[in-house]
């Protein structure tokens, strides 16, 4: 590889890598709204199944951003991005605690009492919502090169959904217990939250994965990578 592909490699990283961060910033941000993703009633628990938090639109783009990067990259690459991710998110809750504790002017368009409620709860919901990320993610990236290497990097529609099915279980599981234990949702919510959340987050890894081949695809013919190759961005190719 040239330099300048090289170069063009980092780049593309980089914006891969500034994607998933705000992705998964401004997931934990928006959480408290929610709403109805499908036209149908239908109940399941005694909850909606398609009540979701807004939360979740743009957390799935954070799987496949991860995907595409252990898929081009490699799974060091792709961990990378997640500790990032996990550091810009909790240096979010410094940003979002010190704004807390700032008292707002009289004439302020947004009071106390309104940003408090919008981002009281967003320390603990990051938090949980971390500790959920961290164990789902690095399942997601240990998963994914677990039947890259089985399947010699081929079948990249096994590995994307089978690897996605899992964490986001893990996922969806771990963040809506640890809400409700925080007492952020209530726990009648529970089973009707974590199967509509669970269900919506699989429907979204099958669409996704016609994006992933498109990204690799691209990447393949524009590098002239091998099927199972990677992008080392730590070597000193000339």
């Amino acid at each position: 590889m040239t330099i300048a592909d090289k170069k063009l490699a980092s780049k593309i990283y980089l914006y891969l890598a500034a994607l998933f961060i705000t992705s998964l910033v401004v997931s934990n941000l928006i959480f408290q709204k929610f709403f109805y993703w499908y036209p149908f009633d239908i109940e399941i628990f005694g909850e909606s199944l398609f009540k979701i938090s807004v939360g979740l639109l743009p957390y799935p783009i954070t799987f496949l951003i991860t995907d595409a990067i252990s898929e081009i990259y490699g799974k060091k690459k792709a961990n990378q991005v997640v500790i990032a991710g996990i550091f810009a998110s909790f240096f979010s809750l410094g940003i979002i605690y010190v704004s807390q504790n700032v008292p707002a002017l009289p004439n302020s368009p947004v009071s106390d009492e309104t940003f408090t409620q919008v981002f009281g709860n967003a320390p603990l919901a990051v938090f949980a919502s971390m500790l959920s990320y961290l164990f789902a993610q690095f399942i997601d990236i240990q998963l994914y090169h677990f039947w890259k290497n089985l399947t010699k990097g081929r079948h990249l529609w096994l590995r994307n959904n089978f690897s996605t099915f899992a964490s986001q279980f893990v996922d969806t599981f771990s963040v809506i217990t640890l809400l409700c234990v925080f007492e952020i949702l209530p726990w009648d919510l529970y089973l009707g939250l974590l199967a509509s959340g669970f269900i919506f987050k699989v429907l979204v890894a099958f669409i996704d994965t016609p994006f992933l081949y498109l990204i690799v695809y691209i990447f393949r013919k524009r590098f002239g990578l091998e099927i199972g190759e990677e992008i080392d961005l730590d070597s000193h190719t000339a």
